[in-house]
């Protein structure tokens, strides 16, 4: 196998640092205008579920995107995808800023979600290129920090713009932000796929690759699980800003800080999620959350539609189900890319489009649930996302099943340490 040397601490800390800033791309451009969307709402003369319907096409986009960007990258390497995907979300950022209308935004959505994928996918198989099992584990838990960090970070960012400009400014930001990420990929991020390793049998090819995944049961139950987790995730962050504002009477910045009490709790969980694989294997703590993630959220829908406890009925288990999911994420793509290093990327990919591909329809269903009480739209999809998880995981994947030793999965390029 080819050796890709990563000298040093300080090389692998800017390594980190870069795969960091691409993971943080998608989160910071879903999240970062959750506060504006009821003055966009008045703004463009629409509706909160019209309004909704731009995140799903974030989604849809990053959904897409991936499934494209990760068999290219499997071809070209992981370099020259990721630098046109993130010129791609720069462009759409730039004329978000000037949407007219609800439609044109939600478009230009879709292509910001675009531009995106190619940032996530590549990231993660990256991290496939140069590890696998608990270490890959251990990095993706690390990237999950800054996937925590990122939440914390764009709803009060985005709250802050809105203090000195309107919602068009958001999508300013979001265009700054592209073209550092553009800055320090091309500067610092190595190529980690050799020439000698990359796909060249064209789209017959990429087809037969997806063919070969899809009859992986282990690794098409694992996609879903990670698809029905993220529900979850993307259930509460589609309609949080309407439940804790509207029905709760926050201000933009009084949300943001709610926001980033569950972004904690995210973040908190996939650092612990480091310690506990010193002692468990991916697939125990995998089994042990998504547990959590259901008894959670059985107690948010019956305190959601019940009214028991008030806020801190709503708040307190989805910060739970949140930290349940932080547990879960890191592990999943550990366990199912650990079964397909000779083709990352597309495996990758198709993790990463069912990831967001579930978390539209999630949106989508908050908003068509949300016409009554949006707490209660986003407990049921919440705790229904976490019971088919678990039915998936026991019935599909079978975790007893899979490798619990880290020698059963070997990297497919070897990282000089």
């Amino acid at each position: 196998m080819p050796t890709i040397a990563i000298d040093g601490a300080s090389h692998r800390f800017r390594l980190v640092l870069v795969l960091g800033l691409l993971t943080a791309l998608g989160p910071l451009t879903i999240d970062m205008y959750l506060p504006s969307l009821p003055k966009i709402t008045t703004d463009l003369r629409t509706t909160s579920a019209a309004v909704q319907l731009t995140l799903t096409g974030t989604l849809a986009g990053l959904a897409l995107g991936q499934l494209l960007a990760g068999p290219i990258s499997d071809a070209l390497g992981r370099r020259v995808p990721l630098l046109a995907g993130v010129g791609v979300h720069v462009l759409a950022s730039a004329l978000c800023v000037a949407a007219p209308n609800v439609a044109v935004l939600g478009g230009l959505r879709v292509l910001q979600g675009l531009g995106a994928a190619a940032a996530a996918v590549v990231a993660m198989a990256i991290v496939r290129d140069l590890f696998s099992g608990p270490d890959a584990a251990k990095l993706y838990s690390r990237l999950m920090l800054v996937l925590g960090v990122a939440p914390i970070l764009a709803p009060a960012l985005g709250g802050l713009v809105l203090r000195w400009t309107q919602w068009r400014g958001i999508f300013v930001v979001l265009a700054v932000i592209g073209v550092a990420i553009v800055a320090a990929t091309a500067l610092i991020l190595p190529e980690t796929l050799p020439v000698q390793w990359r796909r060249s049998d064209g789209l017959l090819g990429t087809v037969r690759d997806y063919g070969r995944l899809f009859t992986d049961r282990i690794y098409v139950g694992l996609v879903l699980v990670t698809g029905l987790a993220m529900a979850a995730l993307l259930a509460y962050v589609s309609g949080s800003s309407f439940i804790f504002q509207d029905e709760y009477g926050m201000s933009e910045q009084q949300f943001a800080l709610v926001f980033a009490g569950g972004a904690v709790g995210l973040i908190g969980a996939t650092q612990i999620n480091v310690r506990l694989l010193r002692r468990w294997s991916p697939q125990q703590i995998l089994v042990g959350s998504l547990l959590g993630g259901l008894v959670a959220g059985s107690v948010l829908l019956v305190s959601a539609q019940t009214g028991f406890g008030g806020l801190a009925g709503v708040l307190v288990p989805l910060w739970i189900v949140l930290a349940m999911v932080g547990l879960s994420l890191p592990n999943v793509p550990a366990l199912a890319l650990s079964r397909h290093g000779d083709v990352a990327g597309t495996a990758a990919a198709l993790l990463g489009a069912v990831q967001s591909g579930v978390g539209a329809l999630a949106a989508s269903l908050v908003g068509v649930l949300g016409v009554g009480s949006m707490a209660t739209a986003v407990a049921i999809v919440v705790a229904g996302s976490m019971l088919a998880a678990n039915v998936v995981l026991w019935l599909v994947v079978q975790p007893r099943r899979l490798p619990t030793d880290e020698e059963a999965l070997e990297p497919s390029i070897a990282v000089a340490r």
